[in-house]
């Protein structure tokens, strides 16, 4: 089911027939380094990461994080949505693409669709980000979408810190 389009990508919820996509995703050594090794090795593994992540999130809080695809392809690049984590009190943006994708503005056209998506069909009146401190191109994204640093914050586990990116002054 496409939840959003742009002119050159749909954005569609995850379903178990996305695993092979996602295993390769999440063992991209480029997720790894800057999202995190989430130990997914297998198809069964990724279909668990898909059911206990974004179908969950979808059913929990109406949104999630959604495959992107090539508009009149289909061919999976990416993922890009929002995901609500228990230690943010606002929905966090979030973006993987392959690396073969990147520097063509498919992450910038489906980050900017998702923020307009959350904010006029969800009602969220604020949307932040958190991103690996070194993670150079996704904090110029962050900038792009009128997101600017505020402050480190500890995530998963102690020690374990990332960039917390909230609206620019004036912005929600």
């Amino acid at each position: 089911m496409n939840v959003l389009e742009t002119d050159r990508l749909c954005l569609r919820q995850m379903d178990t027939g996305d695993a092979p996509f996602m295993l390769g995703l999440l063992n991209e050594p480029s997720f790894i380094q800057n999202i995190g090794d989430r130990g997914v090795r297998t198809i069964e593994g990724a279909r668990q990461y898909i059911v206990n992540g974004a179908i969950a999130s979808y059913q929990q809080h109406g949104f999630g994080l959604y495959m992107v695809e090539l508009k009149g392809t289909g061919v999976p690049i990416g993922i890009c949505g929002l995901v609500k984590r228990p230690f943010l009190p606002d929905a966090d943006v979030g973006f993987a693409f392959l690396p073969q994708f990147w520097s063509q503005g498919y992450a910038m056209e489906s980050a900017f669709a998702v923020m307009d998506y959350a904010r006029d069909q969800l009602g969220l009146g604020r949307v932040v980000a958190i991103v690996s401190p070194g993670n150079e191109p996704s904090i110029k994204l962050l900038r792009k979408l009128g997101l600017e640093f505020e402050r480190m914050i500890e995530t998963h586990a102690p020690g374990d810190q990332a960039a917390l990116f909230t609206p620019a002054a004036g912005r929600s």
